[in-house]
Formats: structure tokens, C-alpha cells, sequence
């Protein structure tokens, strides 16, 4: 058994493998390591019904509230051609217990698959061809309607009903074009409540809602172009007012690869601003496993290599980790496993904070379902188990000087999965990059989710006609399709608002509403762009919503054009339509303290008060005492006259 220092091993590995933090990476960086990435971006479309049934969508049950649960465990199948799906056999090694909590106002028996499918949502088909045809995607003459083959127990039927409507399509990024492969319209899966042990518990609500999804080639070759690619699809999405916004309507799946390794799909990417980070790490991840590949395939081949395991006696083995005893306490089993020639691998580096030890770890939580930490290794960055205990067990596997050793500790109906494990992630290192689903965390590392489903995942839905889609309909679609994000930058370049502004403005789709107030009200551009994308901005950012509607924006200035107020007034009432949302513009403007006056009585007050002005310091110059003025008439000003035509009166 090597003496190894675990910290030394792990900051030499990442040096080794060229790992740099992103904000220090460069394009050459990912040019070295082969990054490529794609996306599949899922918004939920804002329609008043689910897509195959006539519940309502968007109505969500609150933690503790349903009226029923359903149990269901997931049971292989074979497929036409004799094989199991590698999703399937893995949430079938699980044991499971999948538990759906049902409210009767958000569901009904479909959910369940114990009725057939209604006829497609007309609307929800509406909006999803609508968002098609503004992502210039080629729409399909007939939709077909199929099954998608969903293993997780997300979707109680074990499928999810999805059509593709558009294909071959592209968006304008600032400095590229990225090809889009389709966009589907498609059911919502379940939302998870909890997944602990063998008990997984879904909420059913959002099952069912309609949903679009949209696939890009892998054309991004650094992380922030996946981000300003993510970005783009979701403003054309809400440019067309026909989705839902807020946490969880919109999902991000993201494909990363590098040279040598494979396409591993990240899951649950909450917020685009994640994206740089996680595809970031996910590439060089991929990096780190084929170095590892290169490492043991050197030492030994994988037909001669044979993992061993025995039991402990915790009579006879001194434990001091609270895990470990806490288990031995529950009458828990406790195992030691040899894996040969993995001497230092174990400590190398695949992710910031993540040792390659990681990659057994969340196996074991997923597929034997041994709640983390459920682990312990001769290569721990923190010493959990000690050197001694680890010398000991390597004398009772008779270890070789280059092997390495994992304990675990399950509940003997999970050992031998555990050790089944164990063995296939070891096994996986000789191959580089294993096939695989994962979940993306805050931090832009990800971890272990599921096996990678298998490509032949989707047939017909024989419960569902195909929909032929007549030219004039697409064409009458098409007059309602709005500017496209690209066109809306260039406006936005051209009316000199700053870019700061930019992704606010997409977000919350406010383009419409400021090109209406500038052509309709003759406002400046540059002014109203900046309003929404700063001054909005803001008091949204201190109150977390807004409590009206944007086009009351609009009425806002329609009503200091009318009154003939001065636009310096408007920062003052969106501040008290914030504080009074169903207040009138006269009352606010009266709540403001509004005084009206002429600019001839404003300069007459500036003059009275240079007459008395009195420095607050010794050293005042005359820029100073200019402003000191001015802003002693502002409350005055406001509303009257622009602050600019009176600097020169001083």
C-alpha cells in the first residue's frame, strides 16, 4: 500500500491535466481540450389547459397538499429486439418506491394512463408553431404524435407524448449562427419532492403541461457562447408572449463533450447564468477521466483486472467516523473493496472540490440508493477513516503496493448492488467517459444521475391521429410572428441604449413596449431603454416582482405627455406605482408633491438661493456651488423643467 498525500496527488493531477478556472481560461484553452457543446432548452407555453387532457395548467399544489398517493416500481422490458434499456435496468437495480401525491383540481385519471389521450391542446399547438416559425425553423406538414420513453418515474405512464413541429433551423448569436436540429412540443414531467433511499416522491401538478423544446447542433465551442445561445432562444421564446416565466418554467438540458470523450447530457440547469461554469467544468471533467484512462491502462489491462472485497468485523476494526458507527448501530454491514492498480487515481482530479472517488460516491447514492457520505477511501482529501484501519483491511485483501481501497456501509439487502457498483464505475475508468446523465449544482459541478437512455427511446403513439397542418394556416400564423432578437438588438445598438440593458429587456420581453412608447408618444429612444433597463430594473431587483402590468408603463408616460409634465418625473412615479399599485396617475402625481412651475420661477429661486448660498466647506469652487444650486431647486424642477436648461442660468 502506497504512501499517498491525497491534497498533493489531487493539485498535481489538476496541474497535469492543464485545468484552468474559467475566468482565467481562453479560447485556446478550449481549443486544446475539444470543447464542444448543444442544448435543449424547455419553456412551458402559457396556455389555460394541459396538453392531452382538459386539467388546468399552471395551477401548482401546495407541499402538504394532495388527496391521494399512487406507489408504482419500476419493471423492465424487453424491447422488439431482445434488449433491455440501460435506463430501465439501472432504476430497476434502485428498488424504488415511486410515490405520486395527486390533488384532484390539478389532475385526473390520464395522468395515470387509465384514459386515453384527449385530442391535442389546439392552443398549445398554436403557440408552439408560432414559436417555431420565429426560430425560422421548416414547419412539418403533418405532426405525429409519439412516445418518448421516460424511465425515472417522472411521467407515471413511463412515457411522455411529444411531437416534432419544426426542423432545421438557426439562430443569429452577435458574431455566429447556430443551426437548431428541431423544436417538439411535449408533455411536463413531474416535479420531485424528495428522493431519499429507496423512496422517490413526485407532485403531479405540472405533469402534463405543455411544453416546447428546442435542440441545437453543438455548433458553441466555448462556454459563453452555450449562454448567449441559451439566452437567444429563450427571448425568441418570450418575444412571442406565448410562454410561461418564473422558477421552473424554463429548463436548460446542456451537451458537452471534449476530444476522446462523449456526449453526457447535464440535467436541471435552473439559470442560464450557470451555463459557462458547469459546461466549463463538464468539459475538462471528461479531460480528467481520459487521463485517468491513459494512467491505468499503462499499469494493467481490463480483462486481467478483478476487484476483490471482504467484510468487517466492527468488533475488531476501530471506527471513529459518525457515519460508519451510526450505520454499525443500525446493524448495518461494512465492507472493504480492492480495486488494483489504482493506486493515486483515486485522489485525481475530475472536478474543483471533486476527487475521481466522487464518481463512486454518487453511483452509490443513485443506484444502491446509500445516502452520501456512504463511503470512505485510502485516498481521502479529509482523513475520515484512519491510515491504520486502511493498512489493516489491505493486509485482509492481500493488496498490492498500487491498489487502493474503498469502505462502504449499506443495509445487506443493498451490499451486493453496492459491490456491483463499485465494480462496473472501476471497470468504466479503462474506457474514459462513461454514457451517462447527470445533474448540474449551483457551484458548475455536477454529479451522477442516471445512465444515458438509449437512442431508441421514441415510437408512434397509436392512441393519437396525425394532425395535418394546411399552408394557410401556417401562413396565418405567420403575420403574428413578432421582430426577430436579432433585428431587436440592432434597434436597441441603434438607439444607443446601453448593453447593460440588453438581457432585462429580452428577459421580461419589454421591447414591444418601449418601441410602442418611442413611436407612439415620440419619446427618446435612448431615454425610454435606459428607463426600463435601469430604473425598472432596480426597483424590481429591491421589491422581487413587479405589482403591475407593463402596460401601465405606457399609460405612465402617455400621462406626463397629456399633463405636460417633464419626463423627470416619471422615476418619481414608477417609484410610487411600486408603493401604490391601484393608486390613479392624479393621485400619484399629487402623492409625488408635484408643484407646477415656470421655468422663469425655478431660475428665480436658484438666484435667491446663490444670493445665500453658504459653503458647507472651505474649499468649494464654483462647479460645486453650481451643483449645490441645482439641487436645492430639484424637488422644484421636477416634472417642470429639465435639469439641463437650467445649468446654464447659473
Amino acid at each position: 500500500m502506497q504512501s499517498i498525500n491525497p491534497q498533493q496527488n489531487y493539485d498535481a493531477s489538476r496541474k497535469a491535466i492543464g485545468y484552468v478556472d474559467r475566468k482565467d481560461a481562453t479560447q485556446a484553452d478550449y481549443d486544446r481540450i475539444g470543447f464542444m457543446s448543444g442544448l435543449e432548452v424547455h419553456q412551458q407555453l402559457a396556455t389555460k389547459e394541459k396538453l392531452f387532457c382538459r386539467c388546468p395548467a399552471g395551477i401548482f399544489q401546495k407541499p402538504n397538499e394532495f388527496d391521494a398517493e399512487l406507489l408504482r416500481h419500476m419493471r423492465p422490458t424487453l424491447s422488439e429486439m431482445g434488449e433491455y434499456d440501460g435506463t430501465a435496468l439501472m432504476e430497476f437495480k434502485t428498488r424504488k418506491n415511486i410515490i405520486y401525491r395527486i390533488a384532484n383540481r390539478t389532475a385526473c385519471t390520464y395522468e395515470v394512463d387509465d384514459t386515453p389521450p384527449f385530442p391535442i391542446n389546439p392552443e398549445a399547438l398554436q403557440y408552439a408553431l408560432e414559436i417555431a416559425l420565429a426560430s425560422k425553423l421548416k414547419i412539418v406538414g403533418e405532426v405525429h404524435i409519439t412516445r418518448k420513453q421516460y424511465l425515472d418515474g417522472s411521467i407515471p405512464t413511463g412515457f411522455q407524448r411529444t411531437a416534432i413541429l419544426g426542423i432545421d433551423g438557426e439562430i443569429q448569436l452577435r458574431h455566429k449562427k447556430v443551426r437548431l436540429i428541431q423544436l417538439s412540443v411535449e408533455e411536463d414531467a413531474c416535479r420531485e419532492v424528495s428522493d431519499i433511499g429507496h423512496t422517490r416522491i413526485y407532485r403531479t401538478d405540472r405533469l402534463g403541461m405543455p411544453l416546447i423544446e428546442t435542440v441545437t447542433y453543438p455548433d458553441m465551442i466555448n462556454p459563453n457562447e452555450v449562454k448567449e445561445a441559451c439566452d437567444c432562444i429563450r427571448f425568441i421564446n418570450r418575444s412571442t408572449g406565448r410562454v410561461r416565466t418564473g422558477i421552473g418554467a424554463g429548463r436548460e438540458d446542456v451537451n458537452v463533450s471534449c476530444t476522446g470523450g462523449t456526449r453526457i447530457e447535464v440535467k436541471g440547469v435552473a439559470h442560464t447564468k450557470w451555463i459557462p461554469e458547469v459546461t466549463h467544468v463538464e468539459c475538462f471533467r471528461q479531460w480528467a477521466l481520459l487521463a485517468i484512462r491513459e494512467q491505468l491502462k499503462s499499469r494493467i489491462r481490463k480483462e486481467d483486472w478483478k476487484m476483490s472485497y471482504v467484510e468487517l468485523d466492527p468488533k475488531h476494526t476501530h471506527f471513529y467516523f459518525d457515519p460508519i458507527t451510526d450505520a454499525i448501530k443500525r446493524g448495518e454491514k461494512v465492507y472493504a473493496v480492492n480495486l488494483p492498480q489504482f493506486a493515486g487515481l483515486l485522489s485525481h482530479f475530475t472536478q474543483p472540490g471533486h476527487p475521481f472517488y466522487c464518481e463512486f460516491a454518487d453511483r452509490l447514492k443513485v443506484i444502491a440508493c446509500l445516502e452520501r457520505p456512504n463511503m470512505a477511501t485510502s485516498e481521502d482529501l479529509e482523513d475520515v477513516v484512519s491510515r491504520s484501519v486502511f493498512e489493516k483491511t489491505a493486509e485482509q485483501l492481500n493488496a498490492g503496493e498500487n491498489d487502493a481501497q474503498i469502505i462502504f456501509w449499506a443495509p445487506e439487502a443493498d451490499v451486493k448492488t453496492a459491490l456491483e457498483t463499485i465494480e462496473e464505475r472501476a471497470l468504466m475508468a479503462f474506457d474514459g467517459v462513461p454514457q451517462e446523465t447527470r445533474k448540474a449544482l449551483p457551484d458548475g459541478t455536477t454529479i451522477f444521475e442516471r445512465v444515458l437512455p438509449g437512442a431508441d427511446r421514441m415510437y408512434p403513439d397509436t392512441d393519437s391521429a396525425p394532425i395535418p397542418l394546411s399552408a394557410d394556416y401556417i401562413d396565418q400564423l405567420a403575420q403574428n410572428i413578432p421582430d426577430s432578437v436579432a433585428d431587436r438588438y440592432a434597434q436597441l445598438d441603434q438607439w444607443q441604449v446601453p448593453a447593460d440593458c440588453y438581457n432585462y429587456i429580452f428577459t421580461y420581453n419589454y421591447f414591444p413596449f418601449i418601441k410602442k412608447i418611442v413611436e407612439e408618444l415620440d419619446y427618446c429612444p435612448k431615454y425610454i431603454g435606459t428607463f426600463f433597463g435601469q430604473r425598472l430594473k432596480h426597483l424590481h431587483g429591491q421589491c422581487g416582482c413587479i405589482p403591475f402590468s407593463a402596460e401601465r408603463l405606457y399609460d405612465m408616460f402617455a400621462f406626463v405627455k397629456q399633463q405636460g409634465l417633464d419626463k423627470s418625473i416619471a422615476p418619481t412615479l414608477l417609484k410610487l406605482m411600486f408603493e401604490h399599485p391601484t393608486a390613479t396617475f392624479e393621485e400619484l402625481l399629487k402623492l409625488s408633491g408635484y408643484e407646477k412651475k415656470t421655468k422663469e420661477e425655478i431660475v428665480a429661486a436658484i438666484n435667491a438661493a446663490g444670493k445665500d448660498f453658504k459653503p458647507r466647506r472651505k474649499r468649494t469652487n464654483e462647479q460645486d456651488k453650481r451643483n449645490s444650486l441645482l439641487g436645492s431647486v430639484r424637488p422644484l424642477a421636477t416634472g417642470n423643467v429639465p435639469f439641463a436648461d437650467l445649468s446654464h442660468t447659473i
